[in-house]
């Protein structure tokens, strides 16, 4: 083909593009939907990599049923105003399907008082168990005002813990081991922000809706 006649074929082209704008729009989708099962792809891929640190790590508290079905994983801030909205609806897919297994990882991201308020839930659990630590985790989520020491020892005493259990345990190396391995574990998975989930094999980044976690529930019991 000569200069001549691709100049001629190019402004043909773009002449019928013109003409034609629907054909980009779909060639645009076709293309968003082509990046979207990569991604879907490559995030099966990386939780199947990683699927022991995800759901069978004994640093995470488990919530919900321990023997579920479906697992869920959490990655969470509780200074996240986005998982303060999905801890609610969170709540209430577990109570209303009763056959899932939620794990809880730590991810503090949002500065100091995310990273205090992280330290002082996994010193309750050390102090505590597994069941102090739910009573706090539900506490922190509806915590408002600057996340404090005193402030948190207080909330602690308010729902009947024991606060001084609690500090005594916030220099345990557990503590920053904790957050040390969910951080890097994020990394690995390319979770960057709060909340982000991971339903079965499927990962979801942001704030789902309880009407909405419960199809990807169904969807992701139905191939296994």
């Amino acid at each position: 083909m000569s200069e001549a006649e691709r100049a001629a074929f190019r402004a043909e082209v773009r002449a019928y593009l013109l003409d034609n704008p629907e054909v980009l729009m779909e060639a645009i989708a076709v293309l968003e939907n082509r990046q979207a099962a990569a991604e879907v792809e490559r995030d099966a891929m990386a939780v199947a990599a990683n699927a022991d640190a995800l759901f069978a790590s004994a640093y995470d508290v488990v919530l919900g049923n321990p023997e579920g079905d479906i697992t869920i994983v959490e990655f969470m801030d509780y200074r996240c105003g986005y998982c303060r909205r999905a801890h609610p609806e969170v709540v209430d897919l577990l109570e209303l399907d009763g056959n899932i297994r939620l794990v809880v990882k730590e991810f503090p991201i949002l500065g100091e008082q995310s990273v205090l308020a992280s330290r002082f839930a996994i010193a309750t659990r050390i102090a505590l168990g597994d069941e102090g630590y739910a009573v706090i985790h539900d506490a922190l989520m509806e915590m408002r005002g600057d996340v404090t020491e005193p402030a948190l020892m207080a909330l602690a005493e308010e729902n009947g813990l024991d606060s001084a259990a609690i500090m005594a345990a916030m220099g345990d190396p557990l503590i920053e081991a904790t957050i040390e391995y969910n951080h890097a574990l994020a990394q690995r998975l390319a979770i960057s922000g709060t909340p982000s989930f991971v339903f079965g094999d499927q990962m979801v980044r942001g704030y789902v809706p309880l009407d909405a976690m419960i199809e990807i529930v169904d969807m992701v019991r139905s191939v296994n």
